[in-house]
């Protein structure tokens, strides 16, 4: 083969090299998304993956001449809208083999690995028929909007996050549910999904973690903010093995403390405080209530000074040896969540790419969001590129609107090759030596064409 034939072969681009190392086609049979008819399944999920990059829509990208794509927008609806995949199976695996094979390789033994979670507006408030759509109520502003809360699970060892599982959450009141639940098959995956969506968000919390730790992702610590900071739901955490550090709120909670049940501000006025400036004020050990083997469960709390303020927080650690400055530090990872829903609404199209009223085509579309995540994260800490994710996310693009050029060149180099050895030895050979030399000119990024993932299939 022709050296120049055989690197544009080689040469694939970053969503291309994602899918093949990861084995996308593997976990997607594993995860019980198998063919129907027509087109496989790992064709039109990496055409969906490489949506965003392309800077079209759907319907955009599937009437332009150069996409190179043979599939319907049917074809792309039936794959999101499958009751029987099992999304949350699918990111379990992508985020355990990336985890093993590229982040835990580069982070030391020692260093803590916590999992985060919280929840986030998915906002569809100009929609009506959304299945299962709901009243929600934003704490940013104070307000409700129609849509879903996002409650999502990620993972962090303080360079990297990774979001291991999500739930949309309608709302368990009847009365905030804005539309009906459609009429699937009860053995499905997607009546699963539908039920988990009416539950509270704490009971949905411990079935996120118990699940992510089942396939294998484990982290020290779980955090989440004063939203989730219940006695009861901290002590069945617990008894799954799992140690909480988390924002405390002043609420009617009490916490036992020498034989007295103090609310969190009556606890805060009984304890020694540091002299002087000092950020952590105090710490102090408390019991939070009983487990089901009716043990008394300990936790300590950290007072910490509100920053520009004469306020004080409180933080809760299930593990009572931890140092008050170490709780302090580990709670400060939480802000990584903050920051991957930023990239996901602002970059990646969560919750606009596609305008679906089945909740299973909301949760497939969510489930393909947070694996390009997992791409640019991967991309960032593998190869110590020291930019953000926002710009990874642009070198993305720009690299697929180079990669249309370097691929026409190609091809017109191609067939320039393939006149040329129809013709007489004495022709050939010179005209050869001056296309190596053309060659040689040409800039690297053109030399290696990076084709795009629809002209692939």
């Amino acid at each position: 083969m022709d050296p120049i034939v055989a690197e544009t072969v080689s040469c694939q681009n970053q969503i291309t090299s994602f899918f093949d190392n990861q084995r996308i086609a593997r976990l997607l049979r594993q995860s019980n998304i198998a063919k129907q008819c027509g087109i496989a399944p790992v064709v039109v999920m990496r055409m969906i993956f490489s949506l965003v990059f392309t800077g079209k829509n759907l319907f955009r990208y599937l009437q332009a001449d150069d996409s190179g794509s043979d599939m319907g927008k049917d074809t792309v609806y039936r794959f999101l809208n499958s009751v029987n995949a099992n999304w949350r199976k699918l990111l379990h695996l992508l985020c355990a083999a990336v985890l093993n094979k590229k982040i835990l390789p580069l982070t030391s033994i020692e260093t803590p690995k916590v999992f985060i979670v919280d929840d986030s507006l998915y906002n569809r408030n100009r929609s009506k028929n959304v299945e299962l759509l709901a009243r929600v109520h934003d704490h940013n502003d104070n307000r409700y909007y129609r849509g879903f809360r996002l409650l999502t699970l990620g993972w962090s060892d303080g360079s990297s996050y990774l979001p291991v599982s999500f739930s949309l959450l309608s709302s368990a009141q009847q009365k905030n549910r804005l539309a009906p639940m459609a009429k699937v098959d009860k053995r499905s995956n997607g009546f699963k999904r539908r039920l988990e969506s009416m539950r509270t968000a704490p009971e949905v919390l411990k079935d996120l973690v118990r699940q992510a730790r089942e396939s294998g992702i484990r982290a020290d610590y779980l955090l989440f903010d004063s939203w989730f900071a219940f006695p009861a739901t901290i002590i069945d955490l617990l008894e799954q093995k799992q140690q909480v550090i988390c924002m405390l709120k002043e609420a009617k909670t009490k916490y036992g403390y020498k034989g007295f049940d103090l609310t969190l501000k009556e606890l805060y006025k009984n304890v020694r405080k540091r002299c002087g400036r000092a950020k952590i004020l105090a710490s102090v050990q408390v019991e939070l209530g009983k487990d089901s083997r009716k043990q008394t469960v300990m936790a300590k709390i950290v007072f910490v000074r509100a920053r520009n303020s004469k306020k004080w927080l409180a933080l809760l650690s299930t593990d009572v040896d931890l140092s008050d400055e170490e709780i302090v530090k580990l709670y400060k990872r939480r802000w990584d969540i903050e920051v991957f829903f930023k990239i996901s609404k602002s970059y990646l199209q969560l919750a606009k790419e596609f305008q679906s009223r089945s909740y299973d085509a909301l949760v497939a579309h969510t489930t393909i969001v947070f694996a390009r995540y997992i791409m640019l994260e991967l991309a960032r800490r593998s190869a110590k590129d020291p930019r953000t994710l926002g710009t990874l996310f642009h070198a993305g693009c720009d690299e697929l609107r180079q990669a249309s050029f370097a691929e026409a060149i190609g091809l017109l180099l191609d067939s320039l090759q393939q006149l040329v050895k129809t013709l007489g030895d004495e022709i050939t050979a010179p005209v050869a030596a001056a296309l190596d030399e053309f060659m040689a000119q040409i800039p690297a990024i053109f030399r290696r064409p990076m084709l795009l993932p629809a002209c692939i299939f």
